[in-house]
């Protein structure tokens, strides 16, 4: 298997998140700031490698399949950071729901894909517009909390400012998961041949 240059680019994605781990964890003065950095890297070659790979004509199917998960780590990842370290307050609440919409959502979409793949019918599923803003809105609350998810943030109101970012990211995971599912119903409210075949998958009734 030969590796392209955008395959390379998200595999350097997945490589950040370990490294921008270790930064928001590290106590020495600017910790927040390298590691909204190395997020923001990790963003710009999410979006570098999808042109590239349009551009240039650099597609391949492991390419395809490791863009996605790389893009899901880097969100997790750095949701799990944040509700981690944050108080056990109504802001806290918050954020710890939102990040269980948006990564519940994310596993939910990914064995929808996944089952209507099975069955011939992906291209039902493909990525819409809207799941493309919500990926945006994402990016950019998680850098503005990455900043100020310390202390000093609430004086510059900053923070506060991405977790409204968020939860208007939280708001389109919904709307875009609706999308999802509702292109999809048709072939999930069918109890037909796909429904005997998916139960012989697996193995059990």
């Amino acid at each position: 298997m030969r590796i392209n240059l955008p395959t390379w680019l998200t595999l350097f994605r997945v490589a950040l998140l370990p490294v921008m781990v270790l930064v928001f964890y590290l106590p020495f003065r600017g910790h927040n700031i390298v590691a909204a950095i190395v997020f923001a890297l990790a963003g710009v070659t999410d979006w570098l490698d999808g042109y590239l790979a349009r551009r240039m004509g650099l597609t391949s199917k492991f390419g395809a399949f490791l863009d996605p998960v790389a893009d899901k780590l880097m969100v997790a990842v750095t949701l799990f950071l944040l509700v981690a370290s944050h108080r056990g307050d109504w802001s806290g609440i918050v954020m710890a729901v939102t990040s269980a919409i948006i990564v519940g959502r994310e596993i939910s979409i990914s064995a929808l894909r996944e089952w209507m793949a099975e069955i011939g019918m992906r291209a039902t599923v493909r990525v819409a517009f809207l799941g493309k803003l919500k990926t945006v809105m994402q990016v950019v609350a998680l850098i503005v909390l990455i900043l100020q998810h310390e202390k000093e943030a609430e004086a510059l109101r900053l923070y506060h400012i991405g977790e409204g970012l968020l939860v208007l990211a939280g708001v389109l995971t919904i709307w875009s998961g609706m999308h999802y599912l509702r292109a999809a119903w048709p072939s999930l409210r069918d109890d037909g041949p796909v429904a005997a075949r998916a139960q012989d998958h697996d193995g059990k009734a």
